[in-house]
């Protein structure tokens, strides 16, 4: 299992308190005897619609001197998750957790801002 990032209960707490259920900590999901692990799994039931939304979570701390070779693996397993989660867990949407100086210093760049901001 690899190590914790910085923020990782932080992280946890703040879905806790938005009424998600974590259910994994972490996601392991295994592709062709590839096994990913995703910081986080939670599901929230949305009582009105009698229905629920399923996320997964991984979180990067950004703590490296070079903000580009952070998010340059940041990206990579993101997008490796998300193909993953694709096959396995269609209905799970990922999202990437970053703490808030990083978001508004560097993903605010336009090399970095996108439409969709789950990348």
């Amino acid at each position: 299992m690899a190590a914790k990032d910085l923020f990782h209960d932080a992280v946890k707490r703040a879905l806790q308190k938005e009424q998600w259920q974590i259910t994994a900590d972490p996601l392991i999901v295994k592709i062709e005897g590839v096994r990913f692990e995703v910081d986080l799994g939670a599901d929230k039931v949305i009582a009105a619609e009698k229905s629920e939304q399923k996320i997964a979570v991984e979180i990067k701390s950004f703590l490296n001197n070079s903000a580009i070779a952070d998010f340059h693996v940041a990206l990579g397993q993101f997008l490796n998750y998300r193909l993953a989660l694709q096959m396995t867990e269609n209905d799970r949407n990922l999202y990437l957790a970053v703490p808030f100086d990083t978001f508004n210093v560097f993903f605010s760049r336009s090399i970095c801002s996108t439409s969709d901001r789950r990348l």
